[in-house]
């Protein structure tokens, strides 16, 4: 009944700090791009590229970007969130195997991408998809994944020399790991807590009375237990 699916989607997790830095195999490599290759796209229009990098300086200059702005971010914390945030890692850029920066050319398959006239974002919507197939490919063959999100986009496009018109959705840091963190990051630091299924259920109309889960979740035990970063 797919229950190792639901593993891999329960185990996943956005990995920080349990990187080792140990080499990843060509073929395994080539088999979670191929998967992140496969995802469904609008129009089938594959509007993803990947830049894998793994040079130290340029790895070095992102890391750089990305500590100013999380400088930037800190400082408009007080009190308790400061606190919290403070024992918070962000990023695994110097410490994983190799990154994967994935972009979004809205050119591809222009013009008349079929299925995008009326929803300008269904090909930004398909590269999450991408991302989404990388990650779980990634945590099926033991590997850990991290994104990336404190910096410029400008800046990354400047870095990695992507043209004006592709915009870059994703820094993934990407390598082997010492473990999986049982309970996510931000969980375990307290920043949020995770909202019931229950809560975020809708029945037929917006504003409907929250609908019970139960059965959903006891038909599938693995996600009852989360799936946030």
């Amino acid at each position: 009944m797919g229950v190792e699916l639901y593993e891999v989607i329960n185990r996943r997790r956005d990995v920080r700090g349990q990187f080792t830095g140990a080499p990843v195999p060509e073929e395994v490599l080539g088999r979670v791009l191929a998967a992140a290759h496969a995802a469904p796209s609008v129009g089938l229009s594959q509007p993803w590229d990947f830049v894998l990098v793994r040079d130290l300086g340029t790895r070095k200059a992102f890391y750089d970007h990305v500590q100013a702005e999380r400088s930037q971010f800190a400082s408009s914390l007080e009190g308790e969130r400061a606190e919290r945030f403070s024992g918070i890692k962000i990023d695994g850029i110097l410490e994983s195997t190799l990154s994967v920066v994935v972009t979004y050319d809205p050119t591809r398959g222009a013009p008349g991408v079929l299925g995008r006239h009326a929803i300008a974002d269904a090909g930004l919507y398909s590269v999450c998809l991408a991302i989404e197939n990388l990650w779980l490919a990634c945590t099926a063959e033991g590997l850990g994944l991290g994104w990336v999100s404190f910096y410029r986009e400008q800046v990354l496009q400047s870095l990695l020399g992507i043209p004006a018109h592709v915009r870059p959705v994703a820094w993934l840091c990407l390598g082997p790991v010492t473990h999986l963190e049982e309970v996510p990051d931000l969980e375990r630091h307290r920043w949020r807590e995770r909202i019931p299924l229950a809560q975020v259920l809708h029945q037929e109309r917006w504003g409907s009375e929250p609908v019970g889960s139960g059965g959903i979740e006891a038909e599938n035990p693995a996600l009852s237990e989360g799936t946030s970063v």
